[in-house]
Order: C-alpha cells, then sequence, then structure tokens
C-alpha cells in the first residue's frame, strides 16, 4: 500500500516541477521582451543622414472621414515606404493632391524616417523615430504581453488545479496557446491614434477572461460572474479605443455589468445540495423560446437601425457599406447576448443556445475586421459551449425528478 501511494504521488510531483518551470520561463521570455522592445523605442534616434526626396502616392481607399473628424491621417507610400501626415479636417477637406513629395533621412542604424517637410526639429524627428521603432517591435511586444497573459493562465490552473479536470485545463491552455501565436503571427495596426500594441493587450485580456468566464458557467460556478465584470470593462475598453460596436458597449455598460451583479446573487441563492460549488440549472418550455426569438429580430431592426443613422467617426473601417452591415450584425449580436445574460441570471439551458448563436455573429465581425486573434476566442466559445451543454443537460436529466427547479 505505502509502494503505491509513492507510486503514485511521484508522478503528480514531476508533472508539478515541469509546469512550475514552464511558468518561470514564461515569465522570464515576457520581461525580456517587454524590456528589449521599450529599449528599441526608448533609444535615442542619434544622427540622421539627409537621403533626398522621394515621391509618394496618397493612398485615398484607407480614408473614411467625416465633418465629426477633427485630425485626419493620410497615408502617402512609395512601395514599402511610408509616410503619415496628420491633417486637421478643415484642411483635409480641401486636400486634391494624391502625391507628395517626402523628404528621407538615414539614421546611424540604417532606419529610413520620411518627413513632408525638410526643416524638422530634434523632437519631431525623435518622435517620428520612435514611431517606426515601435512599429518595427510590435512583435516582440506581443510576444511579451501575449505570453505574460499566458503566465497568468497556466498561473491560475496551477493554483485551482483541483477545481478543473485534465479537459478542462487542457482546453483553456490550448486556446491561450493559440491566441498567444496569433498575437505574433498576425499583429494590429493603430487606429484612432491608438498603437496596435495597446489594442492587441485588449484582444488578449478580453480572450483570457472570457475564455476563463465560460468555463467556470460550464462548470456551474456563481464565481464566473465576478471574472465576468472584469469582461465587461476590457470590451469596454475595446469600443471606446476602436470607435466601434456601440450597440455591444451601451447593452456592456446598461445591461451586462448590472444583471453579472444580481446574477451572482440569485446564483448564490440556489446551490446544489449534495456539492456546495455547483448551481442548480434548468431549462425554458417551447412557446418562451418563441418569445425571446421574436424580441431578437425586433430589437435588431429597431436599434440596428438608429445606430446606423448616426454619424460616427472611425477610422477603424473605410467602407460605409461594410461599417452599417456591422451595425446591423452586432444590433444582433447584442440582442442575442441581453437574451444570454437573462438565460444565465434564471440558470437556463438555454443560453448555451445563446452562446453559439453569438459567437457565430461576433465570429463574422472578427474576420470582417481583420481581427483574427478573437477568432480564437470564439473557437474557445464553439468548443465550450458544447461541453457545458452537455454538462448541464446532463444535471438536469438527473435532477429533473427531485425537484422543479424555481427561477428565483
Amino acid at each position: 500500500m505505502i509502494q503505491f501511494f509513492k507510486s503514485n504521488i511521484e508522478p503528480n510531483k514531476k508533472l508539478r516541477l515541469i509546469e512550475i518551470w514552464i511558468l518561470v520561463l514564461l515569465c522570464v521570455c515576457s520581461v525580456i521582451s517587454v524590456c528589449l522592445g521599450f529599449s528599441k523605442v526608448r533609444s535615442n534616434v542619434g544622427e540622421v543622414q539627409y537621403q533626398g526626396t522621394i515621391d509618394m502616392v496618397r493612398n485615398i481607399d484607407e480614408e473614411d472621414y467625416d465633418s465629426d473628424s477633427i485630425i485626419c491621417d493620410v497615408i502617402y507610400t512609395n512601395g514599402d515606404k511610408k509616410l503619415v501626415v496628420s491633417y486637421p479636417y478643415e484642411e483635409y477637406e480641401n486636400l486634391e493632391d494624391t502625391t507628395i513629395v517626402a523628404y528621407e533621412y538615414e539614421t546611424s542604424n540604417g532606419t529610413k524616417l520620411y518627413f513632408d517637410h525638410n526643416d524638422m526639429t530634434q523632437d519631431e524627428i525623435q518622435y517620428t523615430y520612435q514611431q517606426v521603432m515601435a512599429e518595427n517591435s510590435m512583435a516582440i511586444f506581443n510576444l511579451g504581453t501575449s505570453t505574460f497573459i499566458l503566465t497568468l493562465s497556466l498561473a491560475i490552473m496551477m493554483l485551482f488545479s483541483k477545481q478543473f479536470t485534465t479537459y478542462e485545463k487542457s482546453w483553456f491552455m490550448s486556446i491561450m496557446v493559440l491566441a498567444t501565436i496569433f498575437s505574433v503571427a498576425f499583429p494590429e495596426e493603430s487606429a484612432n491614434g491608438v498603437n496596435g500594441i495597446v489594442i492587441m493587450l485588449l484582444y488578449l485580456l478580453d480572450t483570457f477572461l472570457n475564455i476563463l468566464c465560460e468555463l467556470l458557467i460550464s462548470k456551474q460556478s456563481r464565481y464566473n460572474f465576478l471574472v465576468s465584470v472584469l469582461v465587461e470593462i476590457v470590451e469596454i475598453l475595446m469600443c471606446v479605443v476602436l470607435m466601434y460596436r456601440f450597440a455591444t458597449m451601451a447593452v456592456t455598460f446598461f445591461f451586462w455589468l448590472p444583471i453579472d451583479i444580481i446574477s451572482y446573487i440569485n446564483w448564490s441563492k440556489h446551490r446544489d445540495d449534495e456539492e456546495d460549488e455547483l448551481t442548480m440549472v434548468r431549462k425554458l418550455k417551447g412557446y418562451q423560446e418563441v418569445l425571446v426569438i421574436v424580441g431578437i429580430v425586433v430589437w435588431t431592426i429597431v436599434v440596428g437601425y438608429f445606430i446606423s443613422g448616426l454619424d460616427i467617426a472611425t477610422d477603424f473601417y473605410h467602407n460605409k457599406t461594410l461599417e452599417t452591415a456591422i451595425i446591423y450584425i452586432d444590433a444582433c449580436a447584442s440582442a442575442v447576448g441581453i437574451a444570454n445574460g437573462l438565460f444565465i441570471f434564471f440558470r437556463l439551458r438555454e443560453q448555451w443556445i445563446a452562446w453559439y448563436i453569438c459567437s457565430f455573429l461576433e465570429a463574422i465581425i472578427n474576420i470582417i475586421s481583420g481581427q483574427y486573434v478573437l477568432l480564437i476566442l470564439k473557437v474557445g466559445y464553439f468548443t465550450n459551449t458544447t461541453y457545458g451543454y452537455i454538462k448541464w443537460s446532463k444535471y438536469i436529466k438527473n435532477h429533473q425528478e427531485k425537484e422543479k427547479l424555481s427561477l428565483f
């Protein structure tokens, strides 16, 4: 018996040791990457040498500004060479030239800098150099931020290892590893004056918090609502930074944040008699499902029509038709999201069906918007939604004879 106990505990110790080493390596990788990125961005430009002038062509397809815009960034290119010139809207409106003469300079380390005038100050040169270095170092920063999130993910799985099954831990870490790979392979461009590095960090945080929340819901844990509050804060920040998905932002602020708090209270009142960590769940009747579908259709039409009539400036999209399509898809996603929130509050199994629909709609938005790293989150949604639906269905089947599960 003693020998069996020793042989059983030894592999566990080895596994934990491996996990600790991986955790340390990820942490070191994150620190080194971020420090290396900052050292490049914060480095001094040094001496620059004038190389001459070059003609660049204006990229009009990337422009979609209107009277609500204050500063308009116009991109001029010549092959892989790029110059971004910021104009006040009044000046941009009268801009007719499709070409520009760019002044080319080269730093001592071979970095090319381009300007629209030849009488730059040292501060202008330093600022432009830092912007170029930030763009060139984006992969390094993304590696640093993604490995930091990956470190946090592994730390949580290790700290609460007894609360998660092997499948749940494997699923969670697989999604985060994929998100790490995609964040480096598909870096985000800057938008609305916010650097793409910050945008990618928000994407990674959103992925991490969402899949953790999803996992806790599938486990019928009331603690998912505490994580969900952080999810809502990150998603509001994303909407503000990118100046898009205002239907989702409004629903998040006025619906999801309050519903998370009262749902935590409601779930706490319905703990399972045998397992305190579990919450009792139930399912809808047929006519109730029909009413929900009608409500979603009406919401989509009304909210989509209202928001599409607003004149909101953003440089995240460059096509008005595309932007309008996104608005209606977003309105539908927000309607399904509201239904989902109510299903979760009432502990109804139908919330998993709502997750399927909402994930599909958001995946369309992510593909159209080029937000490829967020597609990893949708992969996580689809796989965990199936897992959660099966778990809840088994629970309901085993407990339906025991008691009629009440809504409140």
